[in-house]
């Protein structure tokens, strides 16, 4: 496919460009990229405190809660912060649209790999602690659950930064989006909480179900996100990624030709 094809010819301008990122959006600050990594640690450490140790909420079967809500909070805080970064990503890089030729695709791309530095991070201490209290976890269910997210990410930012560069309105509708989608996904709720049957299934068939717990699956024992009873789920995923990346990549092709315009 031509996307894939510009993507892998400029791999390394994406990579490099990613790198640059990061680093500028804390550029005037006396920390640097180090407020990158601090502000969602110290955000998430919060929500631990804060459920576990004040509400006392408990999490699924017998983990403890901070071993059962940090990898869903990750994975989480690394989709949002991806989606809404690459979203904006062609109105924030203009200059590349207006002034020279450049491979507008990979301008999404460029925020996605800023934004996983700080994912791969926030992983990292999901792996940490849930290793501290004994729960090591399953690598290969790791990478594919990883996997799994930078598709679906990429596949979502196809339609929604050619709408964000066209529509600038757009941008503030997914804000309120996903902040409501973080509610309705369950990360800091139990989806055992969900009494009717049809409910339920609807909400694991949601693709930010199926990573958030994913990622939580790879840290419990004896299970994974595609065994059990999550088969019919993972193919619903693929699906529903396939329609919209197929659906994002005609929106963006079709418009990437007024970007100059409304930029």
């Amino acid at each position: 496919m031509e996307f894939f094809n510009i993507l892998f010819k400029n791999r390394k301008i994406a990579m490099k460009l990613g790198r640059n990122d990061f680093r500028n959006r804390f550029a005037n600050t006396s920390l640097g990229s180090l407020w990158g990594f601090l502000q969602p640690f110290v955000f998430m450490i919060t929500y631990v405190i804060v459920f576990q140790y004040i509400l006392q909420t408990k999490s699924a079967g017998e983990y403890p809660y901070v071993v059962w809500f940090l990898p869903g909070m990750s994975m989480w805080m690394y989709c949002s912060d991806a989606i809404l970064t690459a979203s904006n990503s062609i109105r924030n890089y203009s200059y590349l649209v207006k002034k020279v030729v450049f491979p507008v695709d990979i301008i999404p791309i460029i925020s996605l790999t800023s934004a996983t530095f700080i994912g791969a991070f926030l992983m990292l201490v999901a792996v940490v602690v849930s290793s501290i209290f004994g729960f090591i976890p399953n690598i290969l269910n790791v990478v594919y659950i990883y996997f799994c997210a930078i598709c679906f990410i990429i596949a979502l930012t196809r339609f929604t930064s050619a709408l964000t560069t066209i529509v600038p309105d757009f941008a503030q509708l997914l804000t309120i989006l996903i902040q409501l989608f973080m509610w309705f996904t369950p990360i800091i709720w139990n989806l055992d909480f969900i009494t009717n049957n049809t409910l339920s299934k609807l909400f694991r068939c949601m693709p930010f179900t199926y990573l958030v717990e994913g990622f939580r699956q790879a840290f419990m024992e004896n299970s994974t996100i595609i065994t059990e009873q999550n088969g019919i789920y993972t193919i619903i995923f693929w699906i529903i990624t396939v329609i919209i990346f197929m659906w994002g990549n005609r929106v963006f092709k079709k418009t990437k030709k007024d970007f100059a315009d409304v930029l």
